[in-house]
């Protein structure tokens, strides 16, 4: 699936369940915070070279389409592709941290 078709089916089940009306900005971003609180929560206490068994990836996994839906979500309520804002940073980072190295 491309992003297009994705968001489509997003907004397809969104729109299904009449979550619609809870969909603000706001609200969103809660939500998309929660979830990324769930994917921190997967390595609290662990040590950081620990490895995930297949049961913790699977949770990881589930957690970041969780963050990912949130995000896109917000992307259809500000008429933006996640694809477009994500080059658009990485073109001011890279422009950026090349001038520091520079110096």
């Amino acid at each position: 699936m491309d992003y297009k078709e994705v968001e489509q089916a997003l907004m397809a089940f969104r729109d299904k369940k009449g979550w619609q009306k809870y969909h603000n900005l706001k609200d969103l971003a809660i939500s998309l915070n929660l979830e990324a609180s769930e994917v921190l929560e997967i390595f609290q206490w662990q040590p950081s070279d620990h490895e995930l068994s297949d049961v913790e990836r699977q949770h990881l996994e589930e957690e970041l389409a969780d963050t990912l839906i949130y995000t896109f979500y917000m992307c259809e309520k500000l008429h933006v592709d996640p694809m477009d804002i994500v080059a658009k940073k990485m073109k001011s980072n890279q422009s950026r941290h090349w001038e520091t190295e520079a110096k």
